[in-house]
């Protein structure tokens, strides 16, 4: 009885979209996360009657013929990018990136990650870094007679000295941008990673074309829409009761056939 296996693979898909949508939910308050949604694909077709086979010595051939499907799979989690809503903060190295690019951070080893999440803060030698203390390329050292640091749109970062009236630019953020932003892995921590799907980075400046801006005293939030989740939740958790209602009633014609014997 294929309906046993099929209804199986619908249960599994159904598992794997509450899944996703309790991992949105939990991070409905993560700086700068952005939602995913499973996609999902049907599975090979089983040909009983091939359509277009012939049907008779005339040439008439079957119009539909006879294809049972065996079930579905998950074909995707893809990345929703929408910007969340920006919120202010009031602390000077919180920046958030309104429009399109990600911040290039360096990792210890060496390595490159990207982020959308600016909270960051000063390390103990005064260099901008991620709350996990990684460097914010192309590292900029804030110095530590700085009286005040401001951050502009275009992502250049001034500090005022004690003693002068002037400040002094120190350094300009980067912005990194990737053909298809989906392909990013993601690696925790708010960080992406390149892969062969995202396609080679592109940097550029703030604010200029394809770049978004920068927002000093700002962290971008979650587009994650709680009434969205919840109401995909409720019509999965149906899904997932209607796939195993299925199992049930092939277990009772099962128990019918092995009766007749």
């Amino acid at each position: 009885m294929r309906a046993l296996s099929i209804a199986a693979t619908g249960m599994l898909a159904q598992q794997t979209n509450v899944e996703v949508i309790a991992n949105n939910l939990a991070n409905m308050n993560t700086t700068a996360y952005k939602m995913q949604r499973a996609e999902f694909q049907d599975l090979l077709y089983q040909n009983v009657e091939r359509p277009g086979s012939a049907s008779a010595d005339t040439g008439a051939v079957l119009p539909a013929g006879i294809q049972i499907g065996v079930g579905v799979r998950t074909a995707a989690t893809y990345r929703i990018t929408n910007q969340g809503n920006l919120a202010s903060t009031g602390n000077p190295y919180d920046v958030a990136i309104n429009g399109k690019g990600y911040f290039h951070i360096t990792m210890p080893d060496g390595t490159d990650a990207y982020t959308r999440a600016g909270a960051f803060s000063l390390s103990p030698d005064g260099q901008i870094v991620t709350d996990k203390g990684y460097v914010v390329a192309p590292g900029l050292a804030v110095p530590t007679d700085a009286v005040s640091v401001t951050i502009n749109s275009q992502g250049q970062v001034q500090a005022l000295q004690g003693g002068q009236t002037a400040p002094q630019t120190i350094g300009q953020f980067e912005l990194a941008r990737f053909p298809n932003d989906g392909g990013l892995q993601a690696t925790g921590d708010n960080l992406f990673t390149e892969t062969a799907a995202s396609g080679a980075v592109i940097t550029g400046l703030p604010g200029s074309p394809g770049y978004g801006s920068i927002q000093q005293g700002y962290l971008e939030t979650s587009n994650v829409n709680s009434v969205q989740e919840i109401t995909d939740l409720i019509t999965a958790q149906r899904a997932y009761e209607m796939n195993s209602k299925v199992v049930s009633a092939a277990d009772q014609m099962l128990q019918i056939t092995s009766k007749m014997s």
